[in-house]
């Protein structure tokens, strides 16, 4: 069996390449070299690996929210937080999914507030009903697979750096988010929102492949963005800030068409989200652009796929039909 087969190093035989000669000068006898010790040790799984799941941070925070979880009281909790506590708030949204399914609780039934560097996966899998507040710093994989909670991310009380110039989170935020809110005063790494398929997000600056893949949801981009923008993107709605006026170069246009906030409703909605980010992050960026709108929303660009349009416009179209065949039948 495979299992017999692991480690019996005595089993394997050089393979003869005389296309190859150099080959043949390769020492590998420290490779099929079998040990006395072998013969009476075992040679897989001389022990169970421990993956200290007793003492992770969600442990403790499962502990907390309990009143939230069995009651549906509402629950604040402060803590810190350092970059080995990974995939923060799985364990707590699995408990939530356990007793209330898709549903989840009320909206900020739970409210945890974080301080320091958040490890990789912060915020997976959050649950409707959650709101994760990081005051400082997180890896990659934020908001992996967001299913409805809340995530905001700010920089330290008292830091000095201006966050439009610097980077706050990590890689492939978002990655098959499904429904949720995220809002990052900072700028964030490579492949943002990639894969995202229903939530909502607003970033002050990406890296390359922002956007790729997406199905669904709402992006907002205060800053610039790396190349490849939109790559594959098949569905959804992104907004970019294009100061410089050379948005176009970094996108990839083989799916995506570009126009300027031109009717009332993609005003309305950018404008809300840019309001949203603010109320949530007290973002000086957002200020600025919500103080001087009628300047700013000229230089906004709106990314959307080809298909995902016409979809658009033909719902649109089925749904003034309707409302016209209401109105036939009133009369």
């Amino acid at each position: 069996t495979l299992d017999e087969a692991v480690g019996r190093a005595d089993l394997l035989e050089r393979k003869q390449l005389p296309d190859y000669p150099k080959t043949e000068k390769i020492d590998l006898s420290r490779i099929t070299f079998m040990p006395k010790e072998a013969a009476v040790n075992a040679l897989r799984k001389t022990s169970d690996q421990d993956h200290k799941l007793d003492n992770i941070l969600d442990r403790e925070l499962i502990s907390k929210s309990l009143p939230a979880l069995d009651l549906c009281m509402p629950v604040t909790i402060q803590t810190k937080i350092k970059n080995t506590d990974r995939t923060t708030g799985a364990m707590l949204s699995g408990e939530i999914a356990k007793r209330y399914g898709q549903t989840g609780l009320p909206e900020n039934t739970i409210s945890i507030q974080f301080e320091g560097s958040a490890g990789q996966s912060f915020g997976a899998f959050l649950s409707k009903g959650m709101t994760f507040h990081l005051q400082g710093d997180a890896n990659d994989y934020l908001g992996k697979g967001l299913s409805g909670g809340r995530i905001i991310v700010t920089p330290l009380k008292g830091s000095t750096f201006a966050p439009e110039e610097n980077i706050l989170c990590g890689n492939t935020l978002l990655y098959g988010a499904t429904s949720g809110e995220v809002f990052i005063n900072g700028v964030v790494g490579e492949r943002f929102c990639v894969r995202n398929s229903g939530a909502t997000a607003v970033v002050e600056g990406a890296g390359d492949h922002c956007c790729e893949y997406m199905t669904g949801g709402r992006t907002v981009v205060l800053g610039t963005t790396g190349r490849n923008f939109a790559a594959g993107m098949s569905g959804g709605v992104a907004y970019v800030l294009d100061e410089k006026g050379d948005f176009d170069y970094f996108c990839n246009m083989e799916m995506v068409e570009l126009s300027l906030i031109e009717e009332s409703g993609d005003n309305k909605e950018l404008h809300g989200l840019i309001e949203a980010h603010y109320k949530h992050t007290d973002s000086p960026l957002a200020k600025k652009i919500l103080d001087s709108w009628n300047e700013y929303v000229d230089k906004f660009i709106k990314v959307v796929p080809i298909e995902y349009k016409k979809v658009l416009e033909e719902e649109k179209i089925e749904a003034i039909k309707r409302k016209i065949a209401s109105v036939e039948r009133d009369y």
